[in-house]
């Protein structure tokens, strides 16, 4: 099971933020890490995520291009609110400029869509681990 404990070993389930436009792509990440044990918080614009308060989620799948703050401006909006939530781009553009600059602003990983369940779970896990330390 993906979980993290605190002090008291109490475990805490993993939130993973879906930030998509695409509600079948929203609905099918959100099923997808509900089986692996996740919990998710699904939202369908960047500033929808920003309006909610910014739960604190482990780990954020983005998409790059929806209306308003593209998943790159949320990104870099989150860097300098100094949010430092792994972010993991999941785009059905795959443009390598764009791939190049979410590395450059710090993204754990990129995927073009269609991609494996595997290695998107793979991914969120390793990006996990790599900021509990």
């Amino acid at each position: 099971m993906n979980s993290r404990h605190t002090s008291d070993r109490q475990p805490l389930i993993s939130l993973i933020g879906v930030v998509d436009d695409d509600e079948f792509v929203r609905d099918a990440l959100t099923r997808l890490l509900r089986s692996a044990g996740y919990k998710c918080a699904a939202f369908s614009s960047s500033q929808e995520f920003l309006d909610s308060g910014l739960p604190e989620t482990d780990c954020l799948l983005l998409d790059i291009q929806m209306p308003g703050l593209s998943g790159l401006e949320l990104q870099a909006k989150l860097r300098e609110m100094d949010r430092r939530v792994p972010v993991i781009f999941v785009t059905a553009k795959a443009d390598n400029e764009v791939r190049a600059r979410a590395f450059r602003q710090g993204a754990a990983a990129f995927f073009t869509k269609p991609f494996s369940d595997d290695s998107l779970l793979e991914a969120i896990q390793a990006a996990m681990q790599k900021r509990l330390g």
